[in-house]
């Protein structure tokens, strides 16, 4: 038997962030934003004393991650070639104009892989690995727009035929 549960932190809680996509032929390539919303699906063949997969309670670290990396942030992809410029919006005013953040690329998928991979650490930090399992992130732009990453590697559990 597999037991799986979601924690979403929905848009509602402000995550506005705010990025570009540099490569896109589209409008994409213009900085734009949107309110953030992440997704976790957790699964796990036993459940704890509680009788849960995973505390809902105890996300306080993803959601410092989640409020440091994108609440009111300037994402900058690190191969931006424009991100010298993008820096320098934290400089400009008395206290700058703009709180930039450094990540590896931008986008939905990029920003699941993000939360995702930090995600998954979290699991073993907080004990509850190797019990329970990260099965995807889901990043949502929108309700129209979302993007899932789920790590590529199966529990030694979820392999048995």
């Amino acid at each position: 038997m597999v037991y799986r549960s979601t924690k979403t932190f929905g848009a509602e809680r402000g995550l506005s962030a705010t990025f570009r996509q540099w490569r896109a032929k589209s409008h994409c390539r213009f900085l734009h934003g949107y309110a953030l919303g992440f997704r976790f699906t957790f699964e796990a063949e036993t459940l704890d004393a509680n009788n849960w997969v995973v505390d809902f309670g105890s996300f306080a670290r993803i959601k410092v991650f989640l409020e440091d990396t994108f609440d009111h942030k300037l994402l900058i992809a690190s191969d931006d070639p424009e991100a010298g410029h993008l820096w320098a919006l934290a400089d400009l005013g008395v206290d700058g104009i703009a709180q930039p953040v450094a990540v590896p690329a931008t986008g939905c998928e990029a920003f699941a892989e993000l939360v995702g991979r930090f995600a998954d650490n979290w699991l073993g930090r907080e004990g509850y690995a190797p019990r329970v399992r990260l099965v995807s992130v889901e990043c949502f732009e929108h309700q129209g727009n979302s993007a899932i990453w789920m790590p590529n590697e199966a529990p030694e559990w979820a392999q048995r035929t």
